[in-house]
């Protein structure tokens, strides 16, 4: 789907959803062209606009890390990996390719990362977007820095929720495999969505550096952008910083996690070890006289059985006791 948007002429400063005219030709005022699963003839037609070459998917997806950025016929070709279905158990990660050309920006994209349509609901608002290029690709990524940062706000959230289940829970739910087992998985899933954020954000810096080593202003544009990019690579990094520090976190619970089921299980072996050692003694006793030899005195008296019973019970308590006294029950 090609989506072509502009400048508003009765605001001047708001983009507009544009359609190509009929034999092919582009608004004048195009500065953003956005590619969603674009067709061949779309490619062609945006190839032919901006003297250009559009990735496929598959170039897009098997570009060496070399190639994620590189110039081209004086049009800039960055390729980024944003966050996308970012409300689902699991967000993946989807390649967006910016080309910033001095005509308009391409993006080409084969998702529909929730950043573009963030991006969309900002610009519709007067002073959303200055009458560049730049300012669109700017608007952009600080869009997809600030779902990435809402996303790992939502995790860390999460992670405090499940730490309060860890350290709360009770031994009966270790037992029936309950609580811990359950933050066993929701810490896989939330290492997981950090490693995601983590990624997007190392591709969008790399973006930015490149961005702000490289861009010279062009001559009819009213401001430059380098401020802006470079306050873009400070928030990126202290996203870096924080998935960083949720990370340890979930390490920490992990480890406090699979602690507190080693001290449960600990528990359950010790209480089976005093079982068994309260019944060897009047194991003990009931071995001996259910031997078959034929001369056992004690067979023929008249209190033997209760005797040994007496003593079995006896020999079974004075064990567990003896364990009490120790606290070691």
């Amino acid at each position: 789907m090609l989506m072509i948007h502009g400048i508003c002429p009765d605001t001047g400063d708001r983009l507009r959803n544009a359609a190509a005219a009929p034999d092919g030709a582009f608004p004048p005022d195009a500065l953003w062209i956005d590619l969603l699963n674009p067709t061949p003839e779309e490619d062609k037609r945006v190839e032919r606009h901006l003297g250009i070459s559009i990735p496929t998917r598959e170039e897009m997806h098997d570009l060496e890390p070399s190639e994620i950025i590189y110039t081209e016929n004086g049009a800039r070709y960055m390729t980024a990996r944003v966050i996308c279905q970012s409300d689902t158990i699991v967000p993946k990660l989807a390649d967006v390719t910016f080309i910033l050309t001095e005509k308009a920006l391409v993006t080409v994209r084969y998702d529909e990362p929730g950043a573009f349509s963030i991006f969309l609901n900002r610009v519709t608002k007067p002073g959303g977007c200055s009458q560049q290029p730049e300012a669109v690709l700017d608007g952009l990524i600080e869009a997809i820095v600030d779902r990435a940062a809402e996303v790992l706000r939502g995790v860390g959230d999460k992670i405090d929720i499940s730490s309060r289940r860890v350290f709360a829970g009770r031994g009966q739910d270790v037992e029936r495999g309950g609580v811990y087992q359950v933050v066993i998985q929701k810490i896989g899933q939330y290492e997981h969505i950090i490693s995601n954020v983590r990624e997007s954000m190392v591709s969008v810096e790399r973006v930015l550096l490149f961005l702000s080593a490289n861009y010279t202003r062009p001559k009819k544009a009213q401001s430059g952008f380098a401020a802006e990019w470079r306050s873009a690579v400070r928030d990126v990094q202290a996203i870096e910083e924080h998935a960083t520090f949720l990370s340890n976190k979930l390490q920490f619970m992990l480890d406090a996690t699979l602690g507190l089921v080693s001290i449960e299980q600990n528990k359950i072996i010790k209480l089976f070890s005093v079982v068994s050692v309260a019944l060897m003694p009047p194991t003990l006793i009931a071995s001996i006289y259910g031997m078959n030899f034929k001369i056992m005195p004690e067979l023929d008296w008249q209190w033997g059985y209760p005797t040994a019973i007496g003593l079995m019970i006896l020999f079974a308590v004075l064990p567990y006791l003896f364990f009490r006294w120790k606290r070691w029950l």
